[in-house]
């Protein structure tokens, strides 16, 4: 568990904690989530890629639809030698304004690949990237940046999320106010994208997580465009956080699996569901192979009030019956 503070460690599957082992950055996933992710290197180190959230600063200028210059939020990686007990000097790994990522991953090779969301000005809009590391986290590369284009401060190419193919490519999931989540597919490792299209998983303007589980299928959880029974979804008009009109429906939570590397896959199902509140941020755990943990970062039961988290955890045959009996 990873905390403003540091990180806890837990034998017993989450029941008690030890104290915190200090590691004040300024990540903070409890304010943010997927702004902080944990990895172990090949080395045997523990790895750490984060936004520091300490003294960030959003400042958009709604006249010209442009970050201010003043915006910042630094995107780091930090290592531990013993398992998270001390640390070393955080490395800056994108300066410049970054946001919510989701993905974190361990190649089979050993290599290190997080994705990233950054800023990009004239117009005012988002795109995604990867970095790499092949030597256990000490040193980083940027891939090339994925650009969808789009005008608005929640517009473009944003909180992608990865998965490891069963060939050795790399499968990157991007949410867009497109009606649905495009993808790239790296032939490289996460170095370069070079295949980018649209994906037929609709989708509101929320994020998704992507897995590859320990069967090889891959698991995605995420809020659909519209609610699955019942009317469309209100969209919001264009304006200042798109050019387009976009669903921002988050009510539900869905997920379907793929047996073929994400070229198709099966029907949704809703696995949570608050009606006239909120659901997103959606992050999968497989604690051990076919034992699946599902969690919300943001889950309320009227709109953005009363919290009510979501913790889930379910058997990957019960979830797949789920979604064969669609």
């Amino acid at each position: 568990s990873v905390g403003p503070d540091g990180i806890k460690l837990s034998a017993d599957e989450g029941q008690t904690w030890s104290e915190t082992l200090p590691a004040p950055f300024g990540q903070n996933p409890v304010k943010e989530p997927a702004s902080c992710y944990l990895q172990w290197a090949p080395d045997g180190s523990l790895v750490m890629v984060f936004l520091n959230l300490s003294d960030y600063k959003f400042d958009w200028d709604e006249v010209a639809g442009e970050p201010r210059p003043t915006s910042h939020l630094e995107m780091y990686a930090v290592r531990s030698a013993d398992g998270g007990r001390t640390w070393g000097a955080p490395t800056i790994l994108f300066d410049g304004y970054n946001a919510n990522f989701f993905g974190f991953i361990r190649l089979k090779s050993g290599r290190l690949v997080a994705s990233a969301e950054h800023l990009l000005t004239q117009p005012g809009r988002w795109g995604v990237c990867s970095f790499i590391s092949d030597d256990s986290g000490q040193t980083w590369r940027r891939s090339n940046i994925i650009d969808l284009g789009g005008h608005g401060h929640h517009d473009g190419a944003t909180e992608p999320t990865l998965a490891e193919l069963s060939d050795g490519r790399v499968l990157m999931l991007i949410r867009t106010n497109l009606d649905r989540f495009w993808q790239a597919i790296s032939e490289d490792g996460g170095r370069y994208w070079r295949e980018i299209r649209p994906t037929a998983l609709d989708a509101s303007s929320s994020p998704g997580h992507l897995v590859r589980l320990h069967s090889g299928r891959l698991l995605f959880v995420w809020n659909r465009l519209n609610p699955e029974n019942g009317p469309c979804a209100a969209r919001q008009a264009p304006g200042a956080a798109s050019e387009v009109a976009a669903s921002w429906f988050r009510e539900e939570l869905s997920a379907a699996f793929s047996e073929d590397d994400g070229r198709s896959w099966s029907r949704p199902v809703v696995i949570a569901r608050q009606a006239g509140g909120h659901i997103s941020y959606p992050h999968i755990f497989e604690r051990r192979p076919g034992e699946i943990w599902i969690s919300a970062g943001f889950a309320f039961l009227k709109g953005w009030e009363n919290p009510a988290p979501l913790r889930l955890k379910t058997e990957e045959t019960s979830l797949r019956a789920a979604v064969d009996k669609r």
